[in-house]
């Protein structure tokens, strides 16, 4: 007699985990509508300029992707720019007539090609920053940033907030974005940087970089009429605003699993001070998008400017002074070698040995670890 057969058992769903976020995808809990928000900025951002689109006459680069790629589309990058300016008994001069302060490297026709010129004494490189999370960095209440300012802080640190107007409203704001804080707005950022780094004009920046400020030049190899970049009425965007919808709703990095040595480094970096500038977390408000509304910004800055001491880049900036320097998010730092404003640095222990000014106490007890904790710490950094 054959045995009685027992029903099969039910099937079970089977779990298919969210694949995780990698450098470059998109915030979570974004609508439909930002999804492809997102998606029309990423066509955009990495869309090459041309003559005949505005680029130039002067520039540094064709798109956003050329410098920003590193770890994923919207990363740092490797490729450099310059500014220039000069330094007097009477302060920095950015030679603003003569071209200043950032150097336009590239030209569309060679005659129009700017140079640094001979009476600057000051020449900085700055290497351009990641992308990634900045939505969430843009939500970041001012109050908040104010309030980290005002703060009593140990071994003589400081750090005030850069308050800038921001161009999209024409309030003042704190600035966050840029070696310096300079922008207040990811809108203002990216249309800053169609103007500065490609030469495309636009609402926000309608006038036109004169090569080393000669306006004959100007007249001669300016093609097309300023602002180049105008809003589309089919979309009710301009190139900027596309752009900028790609950075607003990038997701942030993604930190590696924590393990017993990463935490070991991590109450390490609190205790020889480095999480008084690099605050490990921030918090957003009410934005109106769920995808950047309260919520935990695990940045590791601050966000307001610090003097730095040897290691500012001599460049005075809207407010910033030459010393001073925004401190730099560390999340994704892994993602971003070489290191600091002008990649000196080819590892993150560099980095932070050549941290001065207001970084220098850190730096200082960071060098009196014993090997091994230097490298439970540095571990730590590289998880971010």
């Amino acid at each position: 007699m054959l045995p009685a057969l027992r029903p099969a058992p039910p099937r079970q769903p089977v779990s298919r985990p969210r694949p995780p976020f990698r450098s470059g995808d998109p915030l979570p809990d974004l609508t439909d509508a930002e999804l492809a928000a997102f998606a029309a900025g990423r066509q955009e951002f990495q869309n090459r300029e041309t003559p005949q689109g505005g680029l130039g006459p002067i520039f540094n680069q064709t798109s956003c992707a050329v410098c920003h790629f590193q770890g994923g589309l919207g990363g740092a990058g490797l490729i450099t720019v310059r500014h220039f300016g000069r330094i007097s008994p009477e302060g920095f001069d950015p030679l603003t007539s003569l071209g200043g302060s950032l150097l336009q490297a590239q030209a569309i026709a060679p005659a129009a090609r700017e140079f640094i010129p001979r009476i600057a004494n000051v020449v900085a490189v700055r290497q351009p920053t990641a992308l990634f999370g900045l939505g969430l960095i843009e939500a970041i209440p001012d109050q908040t940033l104010l309030a980290l300012a005002s703060a009593t802080k140990p071994d003589g640190v400081r750090g005030r907030a850069h308050l800038v107007i921001d161009p999209v409203s024409g309030a003042e704001r704190v600035g966050r974005f840029g070696w310096k804080a300079q922008h207040a707005t990811v809108l203002a950022f990216a249309a800053d940087a169609y103007r500065n780094e490609m030469g495309v004009t636009n609402r926000l920046f309608p006038v036109e970089n004169a090569p080393n400020g000669n306006a004959t030049l100007l007249a001669l190899h300016d093609r097309v009429a300023d602002p180049e970049d105008v809003v589309d009425p089919a979309t009710g965007k301009a190139d900027v605003d596309l752009s900028a919808d790609f950075m607003r709703f990038l997701a942030a990095p993604p930190a590696l699993p924590a393990d017993s040595r990463t935490e070991s480094g991590r109450a390490l970096f609190s205790s020889v001070g480095c999480a008084v500038c690099h605050v490990p977390e921030l918090l957003t408000g009410a934005t109106g998008s769920a995808a950047t509304s309260n919520k935990p910004v695990p940045l590791y800055s601050d966000l307001l400017l610090h003097d730095m001491g040897r290691l500012g880049d001599g460049i005075t900036q809207e407010q910033a002074g030459a010393r001073e320097m925004r401190t730099a998010p560390l999340w994704g730092v892994r993602l971003s070698a070489p290191y600091l404003h002008d990649g000196r640095s080819p590892n993150i222990q560099s980095a932070v040995t050549a941290h001065d000014g207001e970084g220098a106490a850190s730096r200082d007890r960071f060098n009196k670890l014993k090997p091994a904790d230097r490298a439970l710490l540095l571990q730590f950094v590289q998880s971010l």
